[in-house]
């Protein structure tokens, strides 16, 4: 493996960060979301998974740094790696990366990229890349004794997710905070779901992480990439679009919404699996 090395200047940052005002930002907003949601509590074990991407990295950091709010908790980094590249170029960076960061981590090859997006599988390869992901990862957990499973999806994350349950999948739903799993055995958390993308984005630049190219070749045609791009041009005109999207999900009235389908002439009324990608 290749041993990703702290330059000089990602010392000084790691050093002086706490006294940066973006720091701080994130930091207070990732404590009362966890708050808000109740996510973690004393001693749990938080499985989180990276990605690979700036998102994951920049919540590696975060939730690996002292707490004012929240009680003990250990962390746990663990990587699906999808492969996509023969080579594991990506992994290699990956892997001195999070060696780096002095904790404990764990990295999973697999073959689920290449089969999400095998001939049998054409329709809706994210769909089962997520399925399969997810599974690797709740047998993580259970291998490593965590109890909580933490990932990086933040504000714009779940603003998109909505719309793209309402376009594809025929129903108001978006991803939640703190959501529980087999009965309560595990929680998926998501502490940046307060954090919009650009500041995340930013906090990652400054913090230096290394840059991992995704080899995925649907991601740049994805439905999510769509829905993201609709928001950019919708925001052109209106810069409160996605604030007042996130925002409307606290403000439903039920009754203003249509009822429940009672009765059907001529088939049978079908409603889709939820469309939300991880």
């Amino acid at each position: 493996m290749v041993t990703y090395r702290i330059t000089q200047r990602e010392n000084t940052f790691l050093n002086q960060r706490k006294e940066t005002k973006l720091y701080l930002h994130l930091k207070k907003w990732l404590e009362i979301a966890v708050l808000d949601y109740e996510m973690i509590q004393e001693n749990d074990r938080v499985l989180i998974g990276v990605s690979g991407g700036l998102d994951s990295f920049a919540l590696l950091d975060l939730l690996s740094t002292p707490m004012l709010y929240l009680p003990h908790f250990e962390v746990v980094a663990f990587h699906v790696e999808p492969g996509f590249d023969p080579e594991y170029a990506g992994l290699a960076t990956l892997d001195g990366f999070l060696a780096s960061r002095r904790c404990e981590y764990h990295l999973k090859k697999t073959d689920i990229g290449l089969v999400a997006h095998s001939q049998v599988n054409r329709k809706n390869p994210c769909f089962l890349c997520s399925r399969l992901r997810r599974k690797y990862i709740f047998e993580a957990a259970e291998e490593y004794g965590c109890n909580k499973i933490a990932f990086a999806h933040h504000k714009d994350d779940i603003i998109e997710t909505l719309l793209i349950n309402m376009f594809y999948g025929r129903e108001i739903s978006t991803m939640v905070p703190n959501q529980p799993v087999f009965s309560g055995r595990y929680h998926l958390i998501r502490p940046l779901a307060y954090i919009r993308e650009d500041l995340v984005k930013k906090y990652a630049r400054e913090s230096h992480f290394p840059v991992i190219q995704s080899k995925c070749p649907t991601e740049p045609v994805s439905r999510r990439a769509y829905i993201k791009k609709l928001l950019d041009t919708l925001e052109k005109d209106n810069k409160d679009i996605r604030e007042n999207i996130f925002k409307s999900m606290r403000h439903v009235k039920p009754d203003y919404l249509l009822k429940p389908e009672k009765h059907v002439i001529g088939g049978t009324s079908k409603t889709s699996a939820s469309c939300e990608e991880a």
